[in-house]
């Protein structure tokens, strides 16, 4: 999965699309790994997922992550976009 992440945001949200990836808005700072610790927590809780399954592949230092989700089960999508931020028409 592809995602854009904006570290250092208001709260933590999805915020729609950016160049071919699912932005995240997060309210944890682009320091000491916070951002992507705050990623993994933030994608896991909302697909109602473990931490331990998902796993950022590339893109520590960027704001473009591709993420990996090691799940067999059918993923509640719909949860993960509207997930704490304003209803994607």
């Amino acid at each position: 999965m592809a995602v854009w992440v904006q570290p250092g945001a208001r709260r933590s949200e999805v915020a729609g699309e950016y160049q071919g990836c699912l932005k995240i808005r997060l309210q944890a700072p682009a320091v000491d790994n916070k951002a992507n610790k705050a990623l993994v927590a933030f994608v896991a809780k909302n697909l109602n997922m473990k931490k331990s399954q998902v796993a950022i592949k590339s893109g520590h230092t960027n704001r473009r992550k591709l993420l990996a989700l090691d799940t067999a089960e059918a993923l509640d999508w719909e949860s993960l976009l509207l997930s704490g931020g304003p209803q994607q028409p």
